[in-house]
């Protein structure tokens, strides 16, 4: 039986994570795994079931409660809660605003980790978060850290907000929401957001969605790449 391989991109927000992991999947037919969605979900029934989000222990207690399904659909995971996929209730600036702290609960995280170790069972994959490479699939031959200056995450980011007509912040203000949770991910004490010891590294500032896909499918193990990389 072959060994299911696993791509793990971490990265701060805005650095390309999503639009990287969901064209690399698509060539190679690895499901795309969005980890940051789980912590985004987990902040939604927090703050739906009234839990007070600075308390870790509060927190903590509800993440042993929550169950999350999942599914394969076109070409990724999704998560289901009461049979209900989330979409954009979970990218509002609210869940924005307190997902970090949430994020720093070392009971969430994991209980995340168990989830999304669980996924393996689709099959091959391709994950993207903050400590996928570091904590999650350490193990993971195929690992990248992407980065971006905090001006073009900014823009990206705010651009993306207003595209799906979930916020209208300046690009100011969304430089500054991003520079506040780079802080909080990369401080945290329970899996901080870092670049892993092997990690290949790429800057997208200057680079094209397209350039960032061959530079990671030129990475990759030689017999996973189907072709894709001459």
């Amino acid at each position: 039986m072959q060994q299911v391989r696993i791509i793990a991109i971490d990265g701060p927000s805005g650095s390309g994570k999503s639009s990287v992991s969901k064209l690399v999947g698509a060539r190679l037919g690895f499901l795309h795994v969005d980890s940051g969605a789980l912590y985004r979900i987990m902040t939604w029934q927090s703050l739906e079931h009234r839990v007070d989000t600075a308390n870790p222990d509060a927190v903590a207690e509800f993440a042993q409660k929550l169950n999350v399904d999942f599914a394969a659909k076109d070409g990724a995971v999704v998560f289901l809660v009461d049979g209900e996929e989330p979409g954009n209730r979970i990218r509002t600036p609210e869940i924005n605003q307190h997902a970090s702290e949430v994020a720093t609960v070392k009971a969430v995280r994991d209980r995340i980790t168990g989830w999304l170790r669980g996924l393996t069972s689709f099959g091959d994959l391709i994950v993207e978060g903050r400590d996928i490479t570091t904590a999650v699939f350490p193990d993971s031959p195929a690992r990248f850290y992407l980065s971006a200056s905090a001006e073009a995450r900014a823009a990206r980011r705010q651009k993306e907000e207003v595209e799906k007509g979930i916020a209208n912040q300046s690009a100011e203000a969304v430089k500054a929401s991003l520079l506040a949770r780079d802080k909080i991910d990369s401080t945290r004490k329970y899996a901080p957001l870092k670049k892993a010891d092997g990690a290949v590294e790429i800057d997208s500032t200057y680079l094209t969605l397209e350039q960032v896909v061959e530079t990671v499918l030129a990475a990759l193990p030689r017999d996973w790449t189907n072709g894709e990389v001459a």
